[in-house]
Formats: C-alpha cells, sequence, structure tokens
C-alpha cells in the first residue's frame, strides 16, 4: 500500500495539488488499501483544497445507520456527532437525497434542522457546513461535510471539485465491497463444493460397510446428522476420516432418534 504523504498546501500549486489528490484515490482501484486510510486521505485534500476549516465523513453500516468514520479535527468529529445524536443535519439529509446539501449560515438554519443547530451553535466553533454525498449512479453510502468557521457559501466550482473527489472515493469504497462479497460467495462455493465430494466419499464407506444402495447410504448419513443436531458435511467428514465407525451410523437407524430433529 502506497504510504500516505501529509497535504501541505502552503506554497502548492492548487492544480498539482487536485492533480496529487485524484492520483492518490484513483491508486486505492488497482492497489491493496485500508478504507480508513482512504478516507482521511480524503478529507485532508478537501481541507486543503476546497477552503474548508475541517472536514468528516460519514459511511453507512449494513444496517443503513450512519456512522463517523473520518474527521480532520477533534471539533468536526463532535460535530459530526452532534448530527447522529439528533438524527438530523446536513451530511444526514446529503445521505438520504444523495445530493449536496448546503448551510451559509447555520444559526439562519434552524428551520431545517432545530435540533442540530440548537446544539452546534451552542457548542461548535463552525458557522457553515456544505455536504456533498458518496454515491455512484444515484445510490449514496455516506456523505463529506466541509465545516467553515465563518459563515459564507461555496464557490460552484469548489463545491464540484468536492463532489468529484467523493465520486472517485465511492468507486473505490465501492469497488472493495464487491470484491469482499465476490470472495465470500467464492469461498461459500468452494467449500460447498468440497463438502460434495466428502459426502460422496462417506456414502461410498457406508454403502461399502453395510451393502447399502447409495441412495439408502445418503438417507441413513443423513438420518444420523438430524437425530444428532449435526451437520451432514461434519458427520461426512467424521466418516470419511474414519473418527466415526460406519457401525455406529448404521447402528442408529431405522430405530426413532431420540432428540428433537432440528
Amino acid at each position: 500500500m502506497n504510504e500516505v504523504q501529509p497535504v501541505d498546501p502552503i506554497g502548492s500549486d492548487r492544480e498539482q495539488l487536485v492533480a496529487s489528490a485524484f492520483v492518490a484515490l484513483a491508486d486505492t482501484l488497482v492497489d491493496d488499501y485500508d478504507v480508513i486510510e482512504l478516507l482521511t486521505r480524503l478529507v485532508d485534500y478537501s481541507v486543503a483544497l476546497l477552503g474548508a476549516d475541517a472536514a468528516g465523513i460519514m459511511l453507512a453500516d449494513p444496517h443503513g445507520q450512519l456512522r463517523v468514520v473520518a474527521a480532520s479535527t477533534e471539533d468536526a468529529q463532535l460535530i459530526e456527532l452532534m448530527q447522529l445524536q439528533n438524527d438530523q443535519g446536513p451530511c444526514m439529509d446529503a445521505y438520504r437525497s444523495a445530493a449536496p446539501v448546503s448551510a451559509a449560515d447555520l444559526a439562519q438554519a434552524s428551520d431545517r434542522w432545530p435540533l442540530f443547530v440548537a446544539a452546534a451553535v451552542g457548542q461548535s466553533v463552525f458557522r457553515a457546513v456544505h455536504a456533498v454525498p458518496l454515491r455512484l449512479r444515484g445510490q449514496a453510502i455516506g456523505a463529506l461535510n466541509l465545516w467553515r468557521h465563518q459563515p459564507g457559501s461555496i464557490a460552484p466550482n469548489d463545491l464540484a471539485l468536492g463532489q468529484a473527489l467523493a465520486d472517485v472515493a465511492t468507486i473505490a469504497i465501492l469497488q472493495e465491497r464487491a470484491i469482499r462479497h465476490a470472495t465470500i460467495l467464492t469461498e461459500q462455493l468452494q467449500g460447498a463444493l468440497t463438502s460434495r465430494v466428502i459426502i460422496e466419499q462417506a456414502k461410498g464407506v457406508l454403502a461399502h460397510h453395510a451393502t447399502l444402495g447409495m441412495d439408502q447410504a445418503f438417507n441413513q448419513m443423513r438420518a444420523y446428522a438430524r437425530c444428532h443436531n449435526t451437520r451432514l458435511s461434519e458427520v461426512a467428514r467424521a466418516l470419511a476420516e474414519r473418527t466415526l465407525q460406519p457401525n455406529v451410523v448404521i447402528a442408529a437407524n431405522p430405530p426413532p432418534c431420540p432428540r428433537n430433529r432440528p
């Protein structure tokens, strides 16, 4: 994984920094990476490039609940948590609508988010916020918040750049999830295929031991597994490895099993 270099906008050419940001984020599409490291990198570049005093990111968990996963400062993390506690705020709206949300002056946004604004204005150092969703083709997986100490709007070009940065990060995250999902499915498929081979071996062991047909052997093995509340694959493996003797399985059938079947 590429080492993350600190973002220092002082004396940097903005165009070069923009290019560096996209290269760094795009690297995650072809390189091994940590999602939290990616999002930390995103908030650093957002502060450096978009005139924000701080930035924070929320991602939705598998149940659709937002969680704070990255923040450039402790103040940013605190105000993100305020949104979660009050179940309202710009980040929540950006995630739910999959569209940018802006409040040039939080003090004037009490009609939109009464609970959040009351908490934020009283305890936070931020007075303006601009949120962009982490989205792909209308699917939002979280949101990026850009916080400012002073009221004011964000330039349209900066907002577009912020959305572009968020979009690249979203692609990387969704790709990682897809790879992980595909890996899990592959492992499950391989496990099923391996279990099937072992079951065939175990059927052969029972059939040979008791002079049974293969269907009869399978039924005996399945009945034993149900009777003992054990997975069929585990019974088959035990038979194949001879840690469970065929005569034990045969002897358990056909008398009714004393245990409740699953």
